[in-house]
């Protein structure tokens, strides 16, 4: 295992300049977590339900009660726009609130056989391990913590390496609502030193990982030593199929920011436009304005839609994908200190094109025209992701039928919407395994026990 310094510089990607010194966690320390969670994890199963369930909403209230503070950390830390933050930090206390609901619902079966009765019990899964990701560092972390506490677990959260801030707030936050020590931890560090020591912890559970694929793969392959069970949620590459008969003024001034939020940094931006051939000379037209009009700047600017990329590798990395003769439209961002890359759109390449099957992860879209809906299903399909998607039409037939084609976990019709807490996320192929959110989250958190009691004489 590679050595790992004692402190990480935390960045604004706005400024570049360095607003904390976060001490980063070995092997070592992660073993000593490990223990200490599974004691207080003893502790919380064997708690009544409902007090489980009182804590939990005490937790979320005392987020709600720090939701400016949480979204200033986030901005200063990952460059999200304030708006953007203050939902994170909201979504936290939400998510926290729904999983509180589902500790009493948390409900086993009772199930008809011959010469007794036969129960099954849900039961915790013991310490659960979750790493969560820079491009949301609050929301996706609570997409785990939540639903495995209120299961009756503890929770090691390590957070990305250059968005800890938030994270380890949290956890302050939930020794002041009155959560046991220890049963939710904050390791900061290293992917392959604290992430990879949890992976292969035997005394870890389960894996919540949300990052990239060949992570994810790296992950699933060090946990099946052990038959760790894991959650991936990974890459995507989603599609934002437009056709003829649709609101094409609507869908092309929702597009930008389809793909623009968070600066291009999420799994289920819509990078792959596609138009019906008919409409595509109209559809660029009216999107050429609004990707121009997109508010680039300071992230802490109520006026601001994006601001920068999160660190010089992404940015370098979004870079490589487009050469100045290639966007087909560019807006603007600002000169200076930061992250910054132009909202851009693409178009007139190829679809087997890198930039068109390659998740760029920034601001960055391509367009590309179809003729008809098996035309669309099969662009729409020729990826080796399937997170999310949108389609844009008035025949609600069309609608169905493209919908149960393409396949991708999360599906919108005349909407970019991806993700509530009250319905399940997850993707198909390369995209991830397993789901997370709405009413079953909690239950991807537990052993099912079966009982049989005899009642025969």
């Amino acid at each position: 295992m590679p050595d790992q310094p004692h402190t990480h510089q935390i960045l604004n990607p706005a400024t570049e300049e360095v607003v904390a010194t976060v001490p980063a966690t070995g092997a070592a320390e992660v073993d000593t977590a490990v223990v200490r969670a599974a004691g207080a994890q003893r502790l919380w199963a064997a708690a009544a339900p409902a007090d489980r369930a009182r804590l939990l909403r005490s937790f979320a209230a005392v987020v709600d009660d720090h939701v400016e503070e949480l979204a200033r950390l986030e901005v200063k830390e990952a460059g999200h726009t304030l708006g953007n933050a203050r939902w994170e930090a909201g979504n936290v206390r939400d998510l926290l609130d729904y999983a509180a609901g589902g500790v009493e619902r948390l409900t086993g079966r009772q199930i008809p056989v011959a010469g007794g009765l036969d129960i099954t019990l849900l039961e915790p899964l013991g310490v659960v391990g979750v790493i969560a990701p820079w491009n949301f560092p609050m929301p996706i972390a609570a997409w785990g913590t939540a639903p495995a506490l209120a299961a009756g677990n503890a929770v090691l959260l390590k957070p990305a390496e250059t968005t800890p801030l938030t994270a380890l707030r949290l956890a302050e936050l939930a020794l002041e609502a009155g959560l046991p020590e220890h049963l939710f931890q904050v390791l900061p560090g290293a992917g392959d030193i604290t992430g990879q020591a949890l992976v292969e912890h035997p005394g870890v559970a389960k894996i919540v990982f949300t990052g990239s694929t060949r992570v994810g793969k790296e992950i699933m392959a060090r946990g099946a030593r052990l038959l760790k069970r894991v959650t991936l949620e990974l890459g995507g590459k989603s599609p934002n199929i437009v056709f003829a008969d649709a609101d094409i003024e609507r869908a092309a001034a929702e597009a930008p920011m389809a793909f623009l939020d968070n600066a291009g940094q999420d799994c289920c931006a819509r990078t792959r436009i596609l138009v019906q051939r008919t409409a595509y000379d109209r559809f660029l037209e009216l999107l050429t304005p609004a990707v121009r009009s997109v508010v680039v700047g300071d992230p802490s600017d109520e006026k601001t839609q994006m601001g920068p990329l999160i660190s010089r590798v992404q940015l370098e990395r979004v870079r490589g994908y487009v050469p100045e003769d290639r966007a087909a439209v560019r807006g603007s961002a600002p000169d200076g200190p930061g992250f910054w890359f132009p909202p851009t759109v693409i178009t007139g390449v190829a679809a087997d094109d890198p930039a068109v099957t390659e998740e760029i992860f920034g601001p960055v879209a391509v367009v590309l025209p179809f003729d008809d809906e098996e035309d669309a299903i099969r662009l729409a399909n020729d990826t080796a992701y399937g997170l999310s998607g949108s389609l844009w039409t008035r025949d609600i037939g069309r609608a169905l039928r493209v919908s149960r084609a393409v396949a991708a976990g999360n599906l919108s019709v005349n909407s970019h919407s991806s993700v509530r807490y009250s319905t399940p996320f997850g993707g198909y192929k390369q995209s991830g395994v397993g789901r997370e959110l709405g009413p079953d989250a909690l239950t991807a958190f537990t052993e099912t026990k079966n009982i049989f009691i005899s009642t025969e004489a």
